[in-house]
């Protein structure tokens, strides 16, 4: 596999550039396991992306708060680990997920509180106090809201945010009645807190045609209030006890005193590896969604190379005007496009397939595809293209399909194909972000999004073909750049270690 070269753009991390797998332009520390991105928050300039890090391996375990701050979501800089477990406290085995808010001077994290002789499926919000923009954290080193209401069966993951003059939070729950739940308090002073009640709750449903649903319960809940003549968002996260398929739900309806009444689920992310998104307001306005794109490989093969898990790239989410969901990336990573790789145009008549030309290993594609039935580009990964990852379009099911059944000639590696509705009658117009082993299918027409990991065992240049079913007409324009990676500052001595927080005193008192 080719070896990405250094583009000198700024002082950049080198980024084991001989790891085939690894993302260049996906946000993710050097080493180690990383899941959920946490405590999202614009704060003193900088947008700060926290995120469920396991600082001594590359499983999950151990886990403590990482983060990343950027003026531009271009350059970042790691700063030291914000949270870690106090042994013998209220978070001994683990600082789980939870989110940030910015309150004057100060940065506050919530988070869930884990301690598995206390419950492996409860974990209680705990908090901690940075006034140093980060660089430092206070734990409040006792419980924000120390127990649960009684018929939960599972308890965890707040989201804070301010609502007018008062805070409220949510905080995932699973309910005795076989309910999926987001339960609200409200607060003057982010320290004494009020129940108000499930914000939203309902049983199990399916999910669109999928075969997925919402769940036993609900992790990781994220609130995008309702805006003048929009409607809010109530995002979440299936979960199941029994590790069953999972999925990411959004609910869009409206508030009526404290209790958020919605329509039916409607799918995130129609990939299955993207999980646990979190939420940022960005100072002009935008609200900006990135989520956990697990390894879908054998752990062995992840621990071998000494990393897993990534975040997926910003995205901008809003309400169209129909009160559907839409996400695009965000428009800063145009700054990311460099050297075009291909410009190609066209008519296919099909059967044989159409070269449109190569791309390395990090690509940011559009395309523009009219079909009267059955179309697809392939990219092909190995010089005799048994490998490839494939989209298919499907104008007669009206229907975008995503199959890496063949992307991977290892063995190692998860398959399955993907679905995304997709409109009929009319031209689509897609992009796909690729970034080694991360690809992201953005169906701009609609605004829906699907993410996969895929891990291709040939070596050299990708290339990409048209393919077309027999008496089928495809007109196409596609067009892509080269994928810069981020800049990513040097990290101090102590990022990768447990000193970033600082012991609770008279001078920096708990919320």
């Amino acid at each position: 596999m080719l070896c990405l070269p250094h583009i000198p753009k700024g002082p950049r991390v080198p980024t084991a550039p001989c790891d085939p797998y690894r993302p260049v332009a996906h946000l993710r520390p050097p080493r180690n396991w990383i899941n959920d991105p946490n405590g999202l928050v614009f704060h003193d300039g900088h947008y700060h992306v926290f995120y469920q890090y396991n600082p001594s391996g590359a499983t999950h375990a151990n886990m403590h708060w990482g983060h990343f701050r950027s003026p531009d979501l271009l350059t970042w800089e790691p700063l030291p680990i914000a949270l870690s477990p106090a042994p013998g406290g209220v978070d001994a085995d683990g600082c789980f997920s939870g989110n940030a808010v910015s309150d004057r001077d100060r940065l506050v994290a919530f988070y869930s509180a884990n301690r598995w002789d206390r419950s492996p499926q409860h974990q209680p919000v705990t908090a901690a106090i940075s006034r140093d923009g980060g660089r430092t954290f206070a734990p409040r080193g006792d419980l924000v809201i120390p127990g649960w209401p009684e018929d939960c069966t599972m308890y965890r993951d707040p989201y804070v945010w301010l609502d007018g003059e008062r805070w409220r939070m949510l905080v995932g729950a699973a309910l005795a009645d076989g309910r999926g739940a987001a339960l609200l308090y409200e607060s003057a002073d982010l320290e004494t807190w009020t129940y108000l009640g499930p914000f939203e709750a309902r049983p199990q449903e399916p999910v669109g045609i999928t075969g997925l649903h919402t769940g036993e319960g609900w992790e990781c809940p994220q609130y995008l209030p309702p805006q003048p003549g929009q409607p809010g968002v109530l995002i979440f996260s299936a979960w199941n006890s029994h590790d069953g398929d999972r999925c990411v739900t959004a609910l869009i309806g409206e508030e009526h005193g404290n209790v958020f009444e919605a329509g039916t689920p409607v799918l995130v992310d129609h990939g299955p590896d993207c999980y646990a998104p979190a939420l940022l307001r960005a100072p002009d306005g935008r609200w900006l969604l990135w989520g956990w794109s697990a390894e879908a490989r054998e752990e062995s093969w992840a621990v071998a190379g000494g990393w897993a898990g990534a975040l997926t790239l910003p995205r901008e989410i809003s309400i169209g005007a129909e009160g559907t969901l839409s996400q695009r990336p965000a428009a800063e990573l145009h700054s990311l496009r460099g050297e075009q790789a291909l410009h190609a145009q066209g008519v296919s008549h099909g059967p044989q397939p159409v070269e449109l030309g190569s791309v390395g290993h990090a690509f940011d594609l559009t395309a523009q595809l009219e079909t009267t039935g059955a179309a697809s580009l392939r990219l092909l990964t190995n010089p005799d293209a048994s490998e490839y990852l494939e989209i298919r379009l499907d104008a007669t099911a009206g229907e975008l399909v995503v199959d890496r059944d063949h992307a991977s000639l290892g063995g190692r590696a998860r398959g399955g194909s993907y679905r995304m509705p997709c409109p009929t009658g009319q031209s689509v117009e897609l992009r796909l972000v690729v970034d080694h082993s991360i690809a992201e299918v953005f169906l701009t027409t609609t605004g829906q999004v699907l993410t996969l990991r895929f891990y291709p065992t040939g070596e050299g240049p990708w290339r990409l073909e048209a393919r077309t079913a027999p008496d089928t007409h495809l007109g196409y324009t596609v067009e892509a750049w080269q994928l810069l990676p981020l800049t990513v500052k040097e990290p101090s001595a102590d990022t990768d270690l447990p000193h970033g927080q600082v012991p609770l005193t008279e001078s920096s008192p708990a919320p």
